[in-house]
């Protein structure tokens, strides 16, 4: 009996150590027909841009790109962040983006699949991770 305990616990704590979360904070109050996203270099997957740019255009949100400063004509800026880690192949681990109205978060959305451990979900296209954080953050 008590190795049978035993065994519940340690299969309980290895599954609450492959949790993926994702929060997102919505854009609220505002219709935002059009969006200026910072390029971040940083960020070395080639295809995190254009599916981010793909995803905020399905809401119906004019995006354009810019390095450096931001455009004087940009009210809406979107800042972003991702890493990718190996495990049997390349996967996003973590992803953040914010919204920015002038210098005032107005929005952001997490994934975090850093606790995902043996967590098969954490695997897939990088665009199919972030489009349900896009959708939450426009509404």
């Amino acid at each position: 009996m008590r190795k049978s305990i035993a065994w519940m616990v340690a299969a309980a704590a290895l599954l609450a150590g492959c949790t993926i979360t994702q929060t997102v904070k919505p854009v609220e109050g505002v219709e935002i027909t059009s969006v200026c996203i910072e390029r971040n270099d940083a960020v070395l997957m080639e295809g995190f841009l254009p599916a981010l740019r793909r995803r905020i255009e399905a809401q119906g949100i004019t995006a354009s790109v810019y390095d450096g400063e931001r455009p004087e004509d940009c009210r809406y800026k979107v800042a972003y962040t991702a890493n990718w880690q190996w495990d049997m192949a390349m996967y996003l681990t973590y992803a953040r983006i914010e919204v920015f109205d002038g210098p005032n978060l107005v929005g952001d959305a997490v994934y975090d699949a850093t606790g995902g451990g043996a967590n098969m979900e954490k695997f897939g296209p990088t665009e199919q991770k972030i489009g349900p954080l896009i959708e939450q953050l426009f509404g």
